[in-house]
Order: structure tokens, then C-alpha cells, then sequence
């Protein structure tokens, strides 16, 4: 597998590129994972999400915080510096599980991320990304063109995460927002350790996986 990292990058900028790569590896060229900091911006997936963003399309401007409805599955999230975006663009047709296999791998790389660092996170039954009880530090929404993923995680990795305050996270009325920072009460983590760990536990969760092999 092929790992790219595009420093920070905007949203759109991105998005063309996952589309871009689509249709390589749909073609059957090398899967390929993006590892990415956006600057700020609200996504609102699939699924909705206006409903639960709490301030204007106005207020959004003057803060020079992007708007954005993006094709991935899922409600309302935010994505800023700080925070550590993976999107694998990987073959899935015919491949055993699909999608639900992909999203259980996603889970589990940040699972084992956080564990690096001492860090016990967790799935939760019908809320999707990883958790500390009831505080969400990841989000996860996937798509799917020419049965090829593309977008993927976002982990919060440093202190700030205020951004989320603008949303209720993910449609979650009790969900509360987090980091690995927040939850070691460390400020000595930096994107570029978490990038090199996340990437690392990305290659050891797929390396048996008929997903990663396009």
C-alpha cells in the first residue's frame, strides 16, 4: 500500500485528488492511503446535518470556516489543524465484508494508536468512530465509486478541539469531543508521531487483509 502524506491541504483540494485516484486503483493500480491536516471546515455527509450546526452560513465567513456537503456516509463533523485525516483509497469489490470490514479496520488502527500511547479507546454498539466513554476522538465516514472507498477518518490528536463546539458532534446529543492530548493531559504529541503511528498500525491491521490487496 501505497502512504502519501499531503501536509495541510483544503478540503476540496483533497477531495479531487481521492477522486482522481478512484478511478487509478479502480483501474487496478496500488491502493493508496492519504494522511492529511485540514485547515477549518464543517462537513455535512450523506446522511445530513444542518440540523445540527449551531451558528450561520454568515458567522462560518467571517471565521473563515469552510461549508462543505461532502459525499461521504454519515452526519455533521469538523476538521481543522490538529487533527489527523486518513482516507484510504482502496479496491473493496468482491472482497470479504466489504465496507463493514473496512469501517471495523478503520476503528481498529485508532484503537491501536491510542493503545501506543496508553490510551484504552473503544467502538461503541450503533455509534460509529472510537471513544473514551462518552467522548468521541475520531470520526469515521466512508464512500464508495466504482466499488472503490475513498474519505475515511478523522483522529483529534491535539489539545484544541473547539471547532466541534459549533456542531452537535455527529448528531449526538451526549457525544462530547476529544483528543489524545485531552485524554493523556500531554501537550508533547505532535501530528507528525501520531501520523508515523497511525500509518504504522494502518500496514499491520491490513497487512492480512484481502481489502489491501486492490
Amino acid at each position: 500500500m501505497r502512504i502519501i502524506d499531503l501536509g495541510l491541504i483544503p478540503y476540496a483540494e483533497a477531495d479531487a485528488i481521492q477522486q482522481a485516484r478512484v478511478e487509478e486503483v479502480a483501474a487496478g493500480a496500488e491502493p493508496t492511503l492519504y494522511l492529511l491536516e485540514h485547515p477549518p471546515v464543517i462537513t455535512l455527509g450523506r446522511n445530513g446535518g444542518r440540523e445540527n450546526l449551531h451558528v450561520s452560513d454568515a458567522f462560518l465567513a467571517e471565521q473563515g470556516i469552510e461549508l462543505v456537503h461532502s459525499s461521504r456516509g454519515g452526519n455533521i463533523t469538523c476538521h481543522f489543524p490538529g487533527q489527523l485525516v486518513a482516507y484510504p483509497v482502496i479496491k473493496i469489490a468482491s472482497r470479504p465484508g466489504g465496507m463493514r470490514v473496512l469501517f471495523h479496520h478503520l476503528e481498529e488502527v485508532v484503537i491501536r494508536t491510542a493503545a501506543q500511547y496508553g490510551l484504552a479507546a473503544s467502538r461503541q454498539e450503533g455509534r460509529p468512530g472510537v471513544w473514551v466513554e462518552n467522548r468521541k476522538i475520531c470520526s469515521i465516514g466512508i464512500a464508495m465509486r466504482r466499488w472503490t472507498s475513498y474519505h475515511g477518518l478523522a483522529l483529534n490528536v491535539l489539545r484544541n478541539v473547539d471547532l466541534f463546539r459549533l456542531i452537535t458532534l455527529c448528531g449526538l446529543a451526549d457525544a462530547e469531543p476529544s483528543s489524545l492530548a485531552q485524554e493523556l493531559d500531554r501537550d508533547d504529541i505532535t501530528i507528525q508521531d501520531v501520523k508515523n503511528e497511525l500509518a504504522r498500525q494502518f500496514r499491520t491491521v491490513f497487512a492480512d487483509s484481502a481489502l489491501a490487496q486492490g
